[in-house]
């Protein structure tokens, strides 16, 4: 199931040492935004992946001498869509049919 709010391992791109601190450089399908690794695969809400200070990103990681363009563009392949690769529900037949009667 797509988890809206955590972040979990098949979004991560790679870890990221900053000023002596490690960090998950992750995407969705908002972009790409930095994480650490306490919220990784949990189940809970993951503040970093919506917080304001994502917009300032791409400045991080060019102090770093890593390319946002390219990262971006080279990791889209893991962003998931909403019902994508999801079973659809199945339906009764019997209950379909009634339902159907009713109206």
């Amino acid at each position: 199931m797509l988890n809206r709010f955590g972040s979990t391992s098949d979004m991560v791109i790679r870890d990221v040492q900053e000023n002596g601190r490690n960090y998950i450089l992750a995407i969705d399908e908002k972009g790409l935004y930095l994480t650490t690794p306490d919220y990784l695969d949990k189940n809970r809400a993951d503040p970093n992946r919506y917080m304001s200070s994502r917009a300032a990103v791409p400045a991080r990681l060019a102090a770093l001498q890593l390319d946002p363009a390219a990262l971006l563009s080279a990791n889209q392949h893991r962003v998931r869509k909403a019902g994508e690769g999801e079973a659809k529900k199945k339906v009764n037949p019997l209950k379909a049919s009634k339902r159907s009667m009713r109206a």
